[in-house]
């Protein structure tokens, strides 16, 4: 029953790996992870394999470049896997069939950790192609590639456990992506700092014991939720009552009249509309957020604080503070996770509900309608994204070094501002131009990924294993869109005592950045492109959307 009986492991599997997607997974995955390997390959003519260690950087990078592009493919596979079920109303039959809830559960597990099994060995003889430049023992590999398995059965549990707790796949997502990412990018850090016995001996120890100790009891727990399910029927029910969530709720309660609570959720209201108002603004600023609970909202709130205390004290207070765009790219971080949320189903939302067909008969225009929503859902990012800002400004009162960086700290906060703007316009003309909520999330990921993440990603490389090609020095300049690169290029004056550190021996030098004026081109930049993407989206709505 839980493995050769598995009903729900069989239909998956076939479901997973027999879509044109799986396919296409594969050949962009090992196309990516080729091209790094070709493009970094060591350019001297003659190498002496005896006493080599060409392939240790080179190991190094396609291994840190494999575990991250895995762990932000583990959600997509498990994140949908029981709100799916959910979604499509089929959730109580699942329940109701003679599997056991432990059997589902693991059904769904199994189902999504094959197809990145399938990407993980398929990068094997890639690998096996740098060993023979020497630095790099086979051991080595398969501690790796260990961890690679170990790493993708935590957070693919991680990700079917937030599925068991949400209502929809939009919000499992997010939380999946909140709680794996940081722990990606920390296990990415030690193995490009770490080597030799440490780093082999850690991976063949600690990491399966700390796997052990968050998969048993998560499954157990898990388990124990589908055997006694506290949302059963939930399918049938469109509103959440928020006074018996807010009696329910453990930890952070949110408060409609309570600052700054109200900034995002504005009290409910008893009186009628005024003449002109925006039905749309109106209703997306008081209900949208509601509309299914707030457990998403709250465990974004609760995470972000707490990563975002410990970051603070090491990039302001602790021994350097010219670490602050760390911080102000964490900040950023939060925002391209959590900002999309809110408008990426902004109108494929309408279309999944079938009042599309409603709201285009009203006597709204497109733009009427689409400003609404694009108020509504930039104003709740930009408010949870401001809560993480206020160690800046903290900062800039506490620590005597700011005193005389005020500009710069200003820059950061612009900085962090805008690019809520981006992730707010972006995801919302995917949503006008998707049919789903999922695809149009996946595909403002992916837009603002290439936007955000893929320019500083590449003038690493660059420098790293092309340091004398022409094409470097022209990197900071195609950083342009990127507010990392923008925030670490905002020129700080620290001055440098012996108890400090110098921001330029860090491992990803920021002097590099601050030598060529990002910062300034990445403003005027999204000045000039937001108008124009939204002109563009209220073309595109009023063409095909609004005579449907």
């Amino acid at each position: 029953m839980y493995l050769r009986e598995n009903s729900v492991l069989q239909r998956e599997l076939l479901l997973n790996l027999r879509r044109k997607r799986a396919f296409l997974l594969l050949l962009g995955y090992l196309a990516v992870l080729g091209a790094v390997v070709y493009v970094a390959w060591p350019q001297e003519k003659q190498i002496d394999l005896m006493t080599s260690a060409a392939s240790q950087p080179l190991v190094n990078l396609f291994f840190a470049a494999q575990f991250l592009l895995v762990s932000l493919l583990a959600p997509s596979f498990a994140a949908g896997a029981i709100t799916g079920e959910k979604e499509r109303q089929t959730y109580e039959m699942l329940l109701a069939s003679p599997l056991r809830p432990a059997a589902i559960l693991l059904g769904k597990w199994l189902a999504s950790l094959v197809p990145l099994v399938v990407l993980i060995f398929a990068s094997l003889p890639i690998v096996m192609l740098c060993l023979p430049l020497g630095g790099t023992s086979f051991y080595e590999v398969l501690a790796a590639y260990a961890a690679l398995i170990l790493a993708i059965v935590a957070f693919g549990l991680v990700s079917l456990a937030c599925s068991s707790y949400f209502q929809r796949s939009v919000a499992a997502h997010v939380v999946s992506y909140l709680l794996i990412l940081p722990a990606a990018l920390a296990l990415a850090a030690f193995w490009q700092t770490t080597s030799g016995m440490f780093r082999l001996v850690t991976f063949a120890t600690v990491l399966p014991l700390a796997t052990l100790a968050i998969c048993v009891p998560l499954f157990r727990r898990t388990a124990q939720r589908l055997l006694h399910p506290p949302d059963l029927g939930a399918e049938g029910r469109e509103v959440v009552d928020e006074d018996r969530e807010r009696r329910e709720a453990v930890f952070l309660v949110i408060h409609r009249g309570q600052f700054p609570d109200n900034l995002f959720a504005p009290a409910k209201r008893d009186d009628l509309l005024e003449d002109g108002a925006n039905p749309v603004l109106d209703k997306e600023m008081r209900s949208e957020v509601f509309s299914q609970g707030t457990l998403m909202m709250r465990v974004v709130i609760q995470i972000s604080m707490a990563l975002a205390i410990p970051l603070m004290f090491y990039s302001f207070y602790y021994d350097d503070p010219g670490r602050a765009p760390w911080y102000v790219n964490y900040v950023v971080l939060f925002n391209l996770l959590v900002g999309p949320v809110f408008s990426a189903g902004a109108m494929t939302s309408e279309r999944e509900r079938q009042t599309l067909e409603l709201l285009l008969t009203t006597a709204l225009s497109p733009w009427q309608i689409l400003w609404a929503k694009l108020i509504s859902g930039w104003r709740v990012s930009a408010v949870l994204t401001s809560f993480l800002l206020w160690p800046l400004l903290l900062a800039c009162v506490l620590v005597p070094d700011y005193w005389n960086n005020l500009p710069a700290m200003a820059w950061y906060v612009v900085i962090v501002l805008l690019a809520s703007v981006v992730t707010t316009t972006v995801a919302l003309a995917m949503s006008v131009v998707c049919r789903t909520s999922m695809i149009s999330l996946a595909m403002s990921y992916l837009v603002l990924l290439v936007l955000f993440a893929v320019p500083p990603a590449v003038q690493y490389f660059s420098e790293e294993f092309l340091p004398d090609s022409p094409w470097t020095a022209r990197m900071p300049a195609a950083s342009i869109t990127s507010p990392f690169s923008a925030a670490l290029s905002v020129p700080l004056e620290i001055e440098q005592s012996p108890f400090r550190r110098n921001a330029t021996t860090m491992t990803f030098d920021t002097a590099e950045y601050r030598a060529w004026p990002v910062y300034r081109f990445f403003t005027a930049f999204y000045v000039v492109t937001i108008p124009l993407l939204v002109a563009g989206m209220t073309w595109f709505f009023r063409r095909c959307w609004r005579v449907v």
